[in-house]
């Protein structure tokens, strides 16, 4: 009787992938994934020891394709806002993998690409040393953030969204004015977070990168 077919890591990390697109990284277990691939559990924990591990090796891959074929052009700032621009675009593809990504940060390739050219970058704007630490992990956070922010309404249905939407324009529009001025004033003008989220990543990213550069200055 023939054995079990062995999986490489990489065709585990591709079936990891795939079954991602149609669920979460709450509901995803390495039980499903060993049915998936028509194994069992044991056989996966030879590669990765734990479904922590696997999520990360699987969100780490997507870094790997942000950076595939990236050359630093421009100054830091141009520098920097293309990384993020490009990092958030492979998410986009993979939409599920951004919680993963945010929640079960890597150390893999992928996460040391990123970190080296967000360290370079900022070494070139002209910070201290001792500054860039605490200027990288803020930068890191805020772009993690907008990413996985972005991915929560990329993986909504039609119907979900549409459905948010509409609860939102009953609860602004609806707003007791007395209570609620400000809301009632600014009703017709307040977008749902869904809604321009290309723009308001490209500009709180802007602002940020404005702030260290101020800082800079002043230094």
């Amino acid at each position: 009787m023939a054995g079990r077919r062995r999986w490489t890591t990489e065709e585990i990390l591709d079936a990891a992938a795939e079954l991602l697109r149609t669920s979460d990284a709450e509901s995803f277990s390495v039980r499903k994934l060993a049915a998936t691939l028509g194994t069992d559990s044991s056989s996966l924990y030879r590669h990765f020891r734990s479904k922590t591990e696997l999520l990360r090796a699987v969100a780490d891959r997507v870094l790997v394709t942000a950076m595939d074929g990236y050359r630093p052009e421009g100054d830091w700032k141009q520098r920097l806002t293309a990384l993020a621009l490009r990092v958030r675009a492979a998410f986009a593809e993979q939409p599920q993998l951004a919680h993963a990504w945010g929640r079960y940060a890597s150390g893999g390739a992928g996460s040391r690409l990123i970190m080296e050219e967000v360290l370079q970058a900022l070494r070139e704007s002209g910070l201290p040393d001792e500054e860039i630490p605490r200027r990288y992990h803020r930068l890191v956070v805020l772009i993690v953030s907008l990413i996985a922010s972005e991915a929560g309404v990329g993986i909504m249905t039609p119907e979900e969204y549409e459905q948010g939407t509409e609860l939102f324009r009953v609860a602004v529009l609806g707003a007791d004015p007395d209570r609620f001025p400000a809301l009632s004033h600014f009703a017709r003008e307040v977008r749902p977070l869904g809604e321009d989220r290309s723009a308001a990543f490209e500009e709180i990213l802007a602002g940020h990168l404005e702030g260290i550069e101020a800082a800079i200055g002043v230094g």
